[in-house]
């Protein structure tokens, strides 16, 4: 077996290892399994703590998912801008425009295997209404979306289904909306 594949296997039975005892301490359990696609948008909600990031990496690496996420550009500063890069966060300047969506689609679309974890309320606060591009991003790239969870009250996280994108986001936004609405109730 080639070093770097070995080195690379090593470090994701540790980062499952560590994941699994993490969790298992702090009494949370893993539901749902990964779809068989190779490449979709994942949704990170409701996204409430600053726990959120290290909740969500655990159950990925106890799902052996390797998830790039979306962050604001001021979490990645010195010190852990190379820790925050290394677990998969990509670094967004919220203070400009700067085509997230399009370039993000377009990334997926040229892909073979990626999945893109995004948390839709743009904040740890609580919003009135989420922001779109998780959806739009999907659709561009012709992915599905994978409805990913952490609920607080049931010490519990993982994947709750997908939903393919119509077009319509109304309609589909109707359905995302109904599988989190519990979860929320939980969260705020």
């Amino acid at each position: 077996m080639h070093k770097t594949m070995f080195s690379t296997f090593i470090i994701k039975d540790i980062l499952w290892l560590i994941s699994k005892i993490f969790l298992w301490i702090t009494g949370w359990r893993v539901e749902g399994e990964v779809p068989k696609d190779k490449k979709f948008v994942m949704i990170a909600a409701p996204h409430t703590s600053n726990w959120d990031l290290p909740y969500m990496l655990a159950i990925c690496f106890v799902l052996k998912v390797k998830p790039y996420w979306m962050g604001k550009s001021q979490i990645f500063k010195f010190p852990f801008a190379g820790l925050m890069k290394w677990m998969g966060g990509i670094a967004i300047d919220r203070s400009q425009s700067n085509n997230v969506v399009e370039a993000t689609a377009e990334i997926l679309k040229q892909s073979d295997e990626l999945i893109i974890t995004i948390p839709p309320e743009g904040t740890r606060s609580k919003v009135k209404y989420w922001k779109s591009g998780f959806y739009h991003i999907a659709d561009l790239a012709d992915v599905s979306i994978v409805l990913g969870f952490l609920d607080y009250k049931n010490k519990k996280g993982g994947i709750g289904g997908l939903i393919q994108p119509t077009g319509n986001l109304d309609n589909d936004m109707v359905k995302i909306k109904a599988f989190y609405q519990p979860l929320a109730e939980t969260c705020y």
